[in-house]
C-alpha cells in the first residue's frame, strides 16, 4: 500500500514537514569548548496552522479527526517508547516520520481495495450441484474471473472479478480459450480445485476525499464514468472517463443499479476508495454474462 493514497494525504504531509522543518530553532554560533550532542530531538508538532489550505481543497475536517490523523506517526514507534521527529529527515527516517493525516494509518476501504503484487494460490470445491460459482473470460491470451456467484465457493475462497487465472489444478491455462478453461473446470473433481491466481492486473484503485457536500466529483451513468467535476478530489487524484466503477472501498459494484451504487457511496467514510477498470476490457469480460449480473457478488470483502 502506497505512502500516499490520495494527492490531499501527499499535500498535507509536505504541509506537515514543512512545519517541523520550520519550528526548528537555530543553529547556535560555534563555542570553543567541547559540549556533548544529544542524541535525539523530540518535536512537538502541532498542527492548527496546517488547515486552512485544506479548505482551498473542499475538506473541512473535524478537530477531533484532524488530531487522531495526524498522530497516525505514532503507528511506527516501537511499543511503550516515545516517537523522536528528526529536525531533518532522511531517506532511512522516513518510517519515523510517516504521517497520514487525511486518509489514516488504518483505513478500511483502502485495506479491502488494495491489488496485492505477486500470485496466491487459492483451494475450492464444488457445491452440492456440481457448481463452484465461476464464470472466466479469455482476453488478451489470459483467463480471467468475469463472474462470482453470491455465496458461492468461488467467493468463500476469495476470488474477485478481474483476477487472471494463471492455472487450475498445475494446468497453465495462458492462451487458452474460455471454453477451454471452462471444461477444465468442469471436468476438476467437486472436492478440491487449486487455482494460481494475480489480484485483478486490469483494475486500478484510486482514493478520494469527500468534499463537504458528500461529494468525491465524478458522475456515471450505468456505472460507466462519464464527467469529471473541475477542482474535486477525483480530478485531483487522476479519475479517469470512460472506466467503470467495480468496486467501492472493496465492495463489488459490478451489476448493480446506478441507484444502488449510489447508496454504497453516501454509506461510504469521507475517505473512499473506487476500483476502476478501462470500458473496453470491461465490456468484453461481461460481453456473454448478461443477466447473469444481477446474481454478481455484492458482498463485503475481508480485509
Amino acid at each position: 500500500m502506497s505512502m500516499y493514497p490520495s494527492l490531499e494525504d501527499m499535500t498535507v504531509d509536505k504541509m506537515a514537514r514543512a512545519q517541523v522543518t520550520n519550528s526548528q530553532p537555530a543553529a547556535a554560533a560555534p563555542v570553543a569548548m567541547a559540549v556533548s550532542a544529544p542524541t535525539a530531538v523530540v518535536t512537538e508538532i502541532t498542527y492548527p496552522t496546517l488547515y486552512p489550505s485544506l479548505g482551498d481543497m473542499g475538506l473541512e475536517l473535524p478537530a477531533a479527526v484532524v488530531e487522531d490523523h495526524m498522530r497516525a506517526v505514532a503507528q511506527y514507534a516501537p511499543q511503550g517508547q516515545a516517537v523522536a521527529v528528526p529536525a531533518q529527515p532522511s531517506p532511512g527516517n522516513q518510517l519515523a516520520t510517516m504521517v497520514a493525516p487525511v486518509t489514516g494509518n488504518r483505513e478500511v476501504g483502502l485495506m479491502r481495495s488494495e491489488i496485492k503484487q505477486g500470485i496466491r494460490e487459492i483451494v475450492l470445491c464444488k457445491d452440492t450441484k456440481g457448481k463452484c460459482g465461476l464464470a472466466v473470460k479469455a482476453i488478451s491470451k489470459g483467463v480471467f474471473v468475469a463472474f462470482v456467484y453470491r455465496d458461492s465457493p468461488a467467493k468463500m475462497a476469495g476470488l474477485r472479478f478481474g483476477d487472471q487465472v494463471l492455472q487450475i489444478n498445475g494446468e497453465t491455462v495462458a492462451g487458452y480459450t474460455t471454453d477451454k478453461a471452462t471444461k477444465i473446470l468442469a471436468k476438476a473433481a467437486p472436492e478440491r480445485i487449486v487455482i494460481a491466481v494475480r489480484d485483478r492486473p486490469f483494475e486500478r484503485t484510486i482514493t478520494m476525499q469527500k468534499d463537504s457536500a458528500n461529494h468525491v466529483g465524478f458522475v456515471y451513468k450505468k456505472g460507466k464514468i462519464e464527467k469529471i467535476v473541475k477542482d474535486s478530489s477525483a480530478a485531483r487524484n487522476g479519475i479517469l472517463t470512460d472506466h467503470y466503477l467495480v468496486e467501492v472501498n472493496g465492495q463489488n459494484v459490478v451489476g448493480l443499479s446506478d441507484s444502488d451504487i449510489e447508496k454504497v457511496f453516501v454509506a461510504a467514510p469521507r475517505t473512499t476508495t473506487i476500483t476502476l477498470m478501462p470500458h473496453f476490457v470491461y465490456d468484453h469480460i461481461i460481453k456473454n454474462i448478461g443477466s447473469l449480473k444481477k446474481y454478481m457478488d455484492h458482498s463485503v470483502p475481508e480485509c
